[in-house]
């Protein structure tokens, strides 16, 4: 490391306290004419930023693009119901602002179209960003070499710094990397070390890799018995690299491990075979459940056992149980419940909820109960009160949880519930759920009233457009699709013609499939019985 430079810059006593690293002065060398990149350790460290740097911009900065800022605020505002992050109504007059998963999608959506146009000027963000979308800039400044309390691989740094001069859109590039003094020596090792080799993650992820990957195999016939198997596996990224990855075993020894472990989990069946060499097997009613479902593996029992405990006793009085039987595992694990709104929740009249964790807690001290248990309910608590309201914001604020993660938990529980819907399908004992579940997986689909599922059904309505539908009177999908696009543009307002038409035309195609759909169950009904000659042959063998 040499001496490049001194920075051109004049420090008051406060802002040499407030910016020590002297962002201010490194970001202003660019801004606003080209784009910066700030990344921090963490979320509130990007806000943080974010607002410091405003602190001490000048009012000339306000002047820049100023009228494509003002829209994108009023653009925030519409997809939220009227609500604007209060950070963000501060600091994008300034051509600034946060990015991390904290936001909504929409709202990363709008952010990054207003940088990528060069209304926005400046990003403070999280290293998420780094290998997500496209968004290049002159100069990326890096906070710290840290992600979190983890120290940077030299992977992430090079996908960070690598945002900096993007060939064929910029013709120049830097980057610059603050650090103290106790990390110079990790700091140096980390710029003059070479890329981490790629190894594979098929035995890591145990459940998620070799386990999912050999009930695939065997579940779609690729390959059923132990040779074919074994044949496939040595061309996936794990065989090649077996030598380095497999100490004392062999990838055969290995591969017979896993299937009995599937076998004695109930996934597989071992078939019967004349010859050793022929060892083959076929899937369960349990491991095609899973496999159908796209259950991980790892909570595929856990499922099972939830699902039939709550065959004993269904709590239908409201939503919340079978919420509570969709929220992700995943997702419980890593949650943190605030306990004061936790017991809030518990307190309110909600007596549905007490029925559940009575169940669950069987007699045993709440704090006892297993944590994930716990956590999963206090995720229930959340997507329950989000059905109720339709709200992000508010719920956000209730549970002082971020927006973006309750809308990734909301599209985690809408998928995880139509992954166990095709997990009861499989499953003769669960038929009592496929109805519960196919009305719950659109709740959480559309997370709506539900008098506008069936207008958020139609291709291009989203929830702000299907008020306004439903408030024109266009109330369900005969109505759309008999609409007069003409008429549908002077009654809703900001309606282009080519969207009116799009509605009429999906509408119409949409009422079309679900004709044909019942036609057909018609015709299997009326369907005479000569044409079942294998139902009548074993009913006369009875008789």
């Amino acid at each position: 490391m040499t001496f490049s430079r001194l920075l051109n810059c004049q420090y008051s006593d406060t802002l040499k306290k407030m910016d020590p690293d002297h962002l201010v002065a490194l970001v202003t060398e660019v801004i606003p004419n080209y784009s910066c990149l700030v990344f921090c350790p963490t979320k509130k460290n990007c806000e943080n930023v974010a607002e410091m740097i405003c602190k001490f911009l000048s009012k000339e900065y306000l002047k820049h693009r100023e009228k494509e800022k003002h829209e994108l605020i009023k653009n925030l505002k519409s997809i939220s119901g009227g609500n604007v992050c209060p950070i963000l109504k501060r600091t994008i007059p300034f051509g600034v602002a946060y990015h991390h998963s904290g936001l909504t999608s929409d709202e990363r959506r709008l952010l990054e179209e207003a940088y990528s146009a060069g209304a926005l000027c400046l990003f403070t963000c999280t290293s998420t960003l780094a290998a997500g979308v496209n968004l290049p800039a002159r100069r990326v400044i890096l906070r710290a070499p840290y992600v979190a309390k983890e120290f940077l691989k030299r992977s992430q740094y090079e996908q960070m710094i690598g945002r900096a001069g993007r060939a064929g859109i910029d013709s120049v590039g830097e980057s610059v990397l603050i650090l103290q003094e106790k990390d110079k020596q990790q700091v140096s090792e980390l710029i003059s070390r070479p890329l981490e080799n790629c190894y594979s993650h098929l035995v890591q992820e145990f459940t998620k890799g070799i386990q999912t990957l050999f009930l695939s195999l065997i579940g779609l016939k690729i390959a059923t018995n132990l040779d074919d198997i074994c044949h496939f596996m040595g061309g996936t990224l794990f065989g090649v690299q077996q030598k380095i990855l497999l100490k004392e075993k062999s990838l055969r020894e290995i591969t017979v491990e896993w299937l009995r472990y599937l076998t004695e989990k109930g996934l597989l069946q071992k078939d019967v075979v004349d010859k050793p060499k022929d060892e083959s097997f076929h899937i369960t009613k349990l491991g095609r459940a899973s496999f159908k479902g796209t259950i991980d593996l790892a909570y595929c029992d856990i499922l099972y056992r939830d699902l039939k405990k709550g065959l004993e006793g269904l709590v239908l009085e409201s939503l919340l149980h079978l919420i509570y039987l969709t929220t992700p595992y995943d997702m419980a694990s890593h949650c943190v419940p605030d306990w004061m709104i936790y017991f809030r929740q518990l307190a309110c009249a909600l007596s549905q909820a007490n029925k559940i964790f009575k169940k669950k807690m069987n007699g045993n001290n709440f704090l006892k109960v297993d944590k994930d248990i716990v956590n999963r309910l206090y995720l229930s608590f959340v997507l329950y009160t989000l059905l109720k309201e339709t709200n992000i914001w508010s719920v956000s604020e209730k549970f002082n949880m971020p927006r973006g993660y309750i809308q990734s938990l909301l599209a985690g529980a809408a998928s995880f519930s139509s992954c166990v819907l095709h997990f009861c399908e499989e499953l003769e004992e669960f038929w009592v759920y496929r109805a519960l579940l196919v009305e719950l997986t659109k709740k959480l689909t559309y997370c709506v009233k539900a008098e506008l599922i069936p207008l958020m059904e139609v291709t291009g309505v989203l929830e702000g457009r299907a008020k306004q539908l439903y408030n024109a009177g266009y109330k369900s999908l005969i109505h759309l699709a008999n609409a007069n696009p003409e008429a549908l543009i002077r009654t809703v307002d900001h309606l282009s013609r080519r969207q009116a038409k799009q509605i009429v035309s999906s509408a119409k195609m949409l009422l079309h499939e679900k004709a044909e759909a019942l036609q057909e169950e018609v015709e299997e009904l009326l369907r005479p019985p000569s044409d079942f000659p294998s139902v009548e042959a074993s009913s006369t063998e009875k008789a």
